[in-house]
């Protein structure tokens, strides 16, 4: 079980990663921390950039270490694989649930970002530095994906400080090397066509972590009961097929109510 669990907690650990670097904070640093606002800032992209992708997996490391000792302690209660399961098919469902806002349903989450002002203020190293290990700790920050929830609750029922220490790494290291992805952006032409790139990607970015929420939570659920993983996996697709078109009615009526304005204004 503590196999599962630690590679269940890796996998979201990544995809929660991923998923966070749609939020403003993600969002920002890939327009603050490029070559193009480097070179006007006269400081050297590659240079900041590792600093903060160290940064971020000193951020992740902090995190996993709060995790560790709370994963030192549900050891010391030497519960069942059962139990374990059962609390992260629980947590696992309350996730899917919130993200994909299935009835309005979401998870209270806070909206902070990072301190711009110190682009202005301190070195590239310093920065670079407190900029990662904010976005790389994962809760310093605006949480875009409950994933980030779930990945704590894994890496916490492992009941083995080392492995929950890991998940934290990992998450850490995959947001750190999200800056790399604006490693092109070498004008404002290139800067606003990546963005306008990335955020069409947003939709399915949310697929694919409530997806990855979702089968983690299937999977787990045959540990409980090999008998309600067919039946709860078959309700669960439909429900979550039912929300993707939906959600493409509405991104399809948002676009003709778009269009049809700009055509009245001219």
């Amino acid at each position: 079980m503590i196999v599962g669990l630690t590679i269940a907690g890796c996998t979201i650990a990544v995809v929660a990663a991923v998923r966070s670097t749609w939020s403003p904070c993600g969002l920002s640093m890939l327009a603050t921390i490029t070559p193009l606002a480097e070179r006007g800032r006269g400081h050297r992209y590659r240079t900041t950039a590792t600093w903060f992708l160290l940064g971020s997996v000193l951020g992740g490391a902090s995190l996993g270490a709060v995790m560790a000792l709370l994963a030192s302690a549900v050891g010391a209660l030497g519960a069942s694989g059962t139990e374990l399961a059962s609390v992260a098919v629980v947590v696992g469902s309350i996730t899917v649930a919130a993200d994909a806002r299935i009835g309005g349903f979401r998870l209270p989450v806070h909206y902070r970002q990072v301190n711009e002002r110190w682009l202005d203020q301190f070195r590239p190293w310093v920065y670079g530095a407190g900029f990662g290990w904010q976005i790389g700790s994962g809760l310093a920050t605006y949480i875009k994906t409950c994933a980030v929830y779930l990945m704590i609750v894994l890496a916490v029922l492992t009941g083995r400080p080392e492995l929950a220490l890991l998940i934290g790494i990992v998450f850490g290291l995959v947001r750190g090397l999200a800056v790399f992805l604006g490693r092109r952006i070498t004008s404002t032409t290139a800067l606003a066509d990546f963005h306008r790139r990335f955020m069409a990607a947003d939709r399915y970015a949310l697929a694919m972590v409530i997806g990855c929420e979702a089968a983690t939570t299937l999977a787990l659920l045959t540990v409980v009961s090999p008998w309600l993983g067919g039946p709860t996996a078959g309700a669960l697709s439909l429900v979550l097929v039912v929300w993707a078109f939906r959600r493409r009615q509405d991104a399809v009526g948002t676009t003709a109510n778009v269009t049809t304005h700009s055509v009245t204004a001219r």
